[in-house]
């Protein structure tokens, strides 16, 4: 139904997944980094520092990284900077407390001024047209209520030449591998939440939603949609995460 989107396996009214996804996120942000760590086996870390290491930071950029939650890309982006100069890292993310656990530790570890960390939705971005240089999502995207909307944000919100950079969990070619796979996060990662944050309901959806995001081709559709050009994507370890790629190119 048009009025209806998924959340996780569920078809859910628009406005109720964007309440339910902001209730995943309250839930599990306390453990959300912990949860990451014994997900992956710490390869998200490997997947994190690979995707920083594709974005041509620069002096004075301004980068604005959705979907922020605890600051752990926008972290990364603002030690690259460091070296060459500095420049703006904002942290943009839909969950209070999400923002609070990233500002906890920024301020701990000793540049919590140097960080900006906004509350807001993906979809309604409270910046002017061409501001950014870089925008940055980091498995974030497949958890967004309009799609499109989203998208659209991102191009509006990037200066002509700025860079669209996603890391996002993506679709398994290999068959064999894809079992092995969807056993792993529909049987154990829900149970992994249950004893460790103490919530196996938000990580089955966690799990139902990289089930049904769109796969790599599908999603580049999208962001030409949106108006980007040089759209293109890298499989990291067998496409079970892609970084997907776009550029604001204004035609003269």
């Amino acid at each position: 139904m048009a009025d209806k989107t998924s959340f996780g396996f569920e078809s859910v009214s628009f406005q109720e997944k964007t309440k339910r996804v902001k209730g995943v996120f309250e839930s599990v942000a306390n453990r959300y980094d912990l949860m990451n760590d014994l997900m992956s086996g710490g390869l998200h870390r490997c997947w994190k520092k690979t995707f920083v290491s594709r974005i041509p930071t620069f002096k004075g950029a301004i980068c604005l990284d959705v979907a922020g939650g605890t600051g752990d890309i926008a972290t990364r982006l603002y030690h690259k900077l460091s070296p060459q100069g500095g420049g703006k890292v904002m942290v943009y993310d839909l969950t209070p407390s999400m923002l609070e656990v990233g500002r906890d530790r920024a301020f701990d570890q000793g540049f919590f001024s140097d960080l900006s960390w906004i509350c807001g939705s993906a979809e309604s971005i409270p910046f002017p047209d061409n501001f950014f240089d870089f925008y940055t999502i980091s498995f974030g995207l497949r958890n967004v209520t309009h799609l499109e909307k989203a998208l659209s944000e991102a191009f509006r919100v990037l200066k002509p030449g700025g860079r669209f950079f996603c890391l996002e969990f993506s679709k398994i070619k290999d068959p064999v591998l894809k079992r092995f796979y969807d056993l792993y996060a529909f049987k154990i990662i829900p149970k992994m939440g249950f004893f460790v944050a103490k919530d196996e309901a938000s990580y089955r959806y966690l799990s139902e939603s990289i089930e049904q995001f769109p796969d790599q081709s599908l999603l580049e559709g999208f962001l030409k949609d949106a108006g980007f050009s040089q759209v293109s994507h890298e499989n990291l370890t067998a496409g079970i995460v892609a970084i997907h790629y776009g550029s604001k190119v204004i035609s003269q």
